[in-house]
């Protein structure tokens, strides 16, 4: 098929954008994997440390809301008064967002929250990523194929640090996702109250915050996630949800205990994509995209593309040939040195770099990598996320305090 970035004249030949020029994750000051280790440390938790400071207090709820990015909370103020209420005073009264990770993507997040660790540590980075050991794409939400989760994540979470420290921790959640490998390797430590209702949730919450002189609780909801892959972020299906969740987080907050802190956070924001075909380029379809590709790896917004050997070179040179004025086209080593997956310098764990792409490509604009044959469902997604634009990576951090 004829790209839009390679026609026009022959003269015509811009420069592709630079993998250092792509919003990076604040990782060590304002992502949200430093946030449980700077409410932990607070609690008197031994071993953590965090950039990002935050008042400590004796009793701490995290809510997460998956789905719900900053700039979609700021665009929504009538759909969502009580959270945005707190717009102002999110993250230390700062009025600024936490950064998500890289990429912004549910399964990479969670296990940024929980084991307060960016992604080229964790070792979750990506939808779906290369398994060095079978050459197989692994599905890191899904947990497919079955892989030991304690070998793919070696290290303990927050949550099993406070839990060993005395401080009162659990998890309320769907029962669905009690005995989940992501769950275990992510947010595991402590206690799991499985709850079906939103309400049931709020309120065992709050609860069990109170149960303790130091707790430590996290809660979750997926639905607005869910209702904006489906419908898209311009939908009533979503901005339903999005009125029903801003109850959920003011009725929590109205029953907080005695020296308590709730923070509302996010794992990722969301973009509605059209359905065309300058929008959405299909892999499968493209001979050009697919030449030299052994696997293609992560999801529409954030993509992981493993050569076949010898080839990576030349995948590298035509993806941002075809792609590079609308994504960030990178290398594996130079997406790592320029801080996509940790800060700048850092590296990534040895077991986690093959799992990253050959070739690591991240939107900038309004389009989407999709494969209509591979990956029907995830194709038909209306809203999808991945990448580091603000709509995708930023999300709040909203605090109440009593």
């Amino acid at each position: 098929m004829a790209h839009p970035t390679t026609a026009g004249p022959a003269w015509h030949d811009p420069a592709p954008l630079d993998p250092r020029s792509a919003p990076l994750p604040r990782y060590g000051t304002g992502s949200l994997a430093d946030l449980l280790p700077s409410l932990a440390s607070g609690m008197g938790v031994p071993g953590l440390a965090s950039g990002l400071e935050l008042a400590p207090a004796d009793r701490v709820c995290v809510f997460l809301i998956d789905g719900l990015g900053w700039e979609l909370l700021r665009a929504h103020p009538a759909e969502a008064p009580f959270l945005h209420s707190l717009m102002a005073g999110s993250m230390n009264g700062s009025g600024l967002p936490l950064t998500a990770g890289f990429p912004s993507t549910t399964a990479t997040s969670l296990a940024s929250v929980g084991t307060g660790l960016p992604p080229g540590a964790h070792g979750l980075p990506g939808y779906t990523v290369a398994d060095p050991a079978t050459g197989q794409l692994m599905n890191q939400l899904r947990w497919r194929p079955w892989t030991d989760p304690h070998a793919w994540q070696p290290y303990p979470t927050v949550f099993q640090l406070a839990d060993a420290a005395g401080v009162h921790t659990c998890q309320v959640s769907a029962p669905d996702f009690q005995h989940t490998p992501l769950t275990k390797i992510a947010l595991s430590g402590g206690t799991f109250h499985g709850r079906l209702s939103g309400e049931d949730r709020m309120d065992l919450a709050a609860d069990r915050l109170g149960a303790a002189d130091r707790s430590l609780v996290y809660t979750y909801y997926s639905d607005v996630d869910g209702k904006g892959h489906r419908f898209g972020v311009d939908s009533d299906e979503w901005r339903g949800q999005l009125m029903y969740v801003d109850r959920l987080a003011q009725r929590l907050a109205e029953q907080l205990p005695p020296r308590s802190a709730l923070y509302v956070t996010a794992d990722h924001g969301m973009i509605d994509i059209p359905f065309d075909p300058e929008s959405r380029i299909d892999f499968d379809e493209d001979w050009e995209l697919r030449a030299g590709v052994a696997l293609l790896g992560g999801e529409a917004r954030a993509r992981h593309v493993y050569a076949v050997p010898g080839a990576a070179a030349d995948v590298l040179a035509v993806w941002r040939e075809v792609l590079g004025e609308q994504m960030w086209v990178a290398g594996r080593d130079e997406a790592i040195e320029a801080g996509w997956f940790g800060r700048p310098g850092d590296g990534v764990d040895d077991r986690v770099h093959g799992r990253i792409g050959d070739v690591v490509a991240a939107a900038r604009d309004d389009i989407a990598i999709v494969a209509t044959e591979t990956e029907p469902n995830e194709s038909m997604m209306v809203g999808l996320h991945g990448s580091m634009t603000p709509v995708e990576q930023l999300v709040p951090l909203l605090e109440v305090r009593s």
